[in-house]
């Protein structure tokens, strides 16, 4: 179990005891983090399912589905931040082998903005919507 905590946080090669001791004061508790992980994973599965009910409301319904669901995808993204960490998050987002995964996300989570305030067109907001998917579990 450690070796899972460390490899999660970042720790995973042996470094300074006086830099591990500030990182370490710094730095969540396991338990935090995992608290953490799992408040911000239900808020952002909450605003996903929350915007696609909010889909069918006559004329707001597609700017309210936009909006919630890209929270939710970000609150999403952000929970495994609490696991390991915003930069190790970040560095292995934008690795060679996930690069293109983080850019068609990216891009798709501002195109569903773009689609849904500017273009109010609900065909294009639903297609980058299922391409945020798609590029998330890629």
């Amino acid at each position: 179990m450690d070796k899972l905590k460390r490899v999660l946080s970042g720790r995973d090669a042996e470094e300074p005891s006086g830099l591990a001791e500030v990182i370490d004061a710094t730095s969540l508790s396991w338990g935090t983090r995992v608290k953490g992980f799992i408040a911000c994973f239900a808020i952002g599965c909450l605003c996903s399912i929350l915007g696609s009910c909010l889909l069918w409301i006559p004329k707001k319904g597609l700017v309210l589905f936009a909006v919630f669901y890209t929270l939710g995808n970000i609150a999403s993204i952000g929970s495994t931040m609490f696991l390991m960490g915003p930069m190790k998050q970040l560095k292995r987002m934008f690795e060679p082998t996930r690069l293109i995964a983080t850019i068609v996300m990216l891009l798709c989570l501002i195109l569903t903005l773009c689609s849904a305030f500017w273009w109010r067109k609900a065909g294009l907001a639903l297609l980058f919507c299922i391409l945020q998917f798609f590029a998330m579990a890629w």
